[in-house]
């Protein structure tokens, strides 16, 4: 799984997602790309999933770049605990997504077979995803 080496800070607090993503929204490396469309969070745990379901679908043909890291941690209290005595201890880390955010790019690969494993990528992940393809300029 994906997570950070080192944080400045254990706990953050969770803030909110407005707007859309300006960074990172336009592809960069490869010829097809996987875009959210809604904002969430993407565990390390679901971009790893998105990825094996990219690598298996594409049987290592391809070139594949992820485009997102889980940064943010997410805390959590134990089951059956009474309010208060602060914060939950982390549990696992997240990455915010925007709307218009490329999340995974891929590059040598037939264009069926990209569109396909991008589609099934977008279905392990929480909120709703399009495929797009990089625009050539003559």
């Amino acid at each position: 799984m994906l997570s950070p080496k080192k944080v400045k800070f254990r706990k953050t607090m969770k803030g909110r997602m407005r707007g859309k993503a300006y960074r990172g929204s336009s592809i960069s490396f490869g010829d097809y790309a996987l875009k959210a469309t809604q904002c969430g969070f993407a565990t390390s745990q679901q971009i790893e999933a998105a990825r094996i379901t990219i690598n298996r679908t594409i049987k290592r043909g391809g070139k594949m770049w992820i485009r997102i890291f889980p940064d943010k941690p997410m805390t959590k209290k134990a089951a059956e605990t009474r309010m208060g005595k602060g914060k939950g201890s982390p549990e696992y880390w997240v990455a915010v997504i925007k709307p218009g955010r490329v999340l995974y790019e891929l590059t040598g690969v037939d264009e069926e077979l990209a569109l396909k494993a991008l589609r099934l990528a977008g279905n392990k992940l929480p909120f709703s995803t399009k495929v797009i393809k990089k625009e050539t300029t003559l």
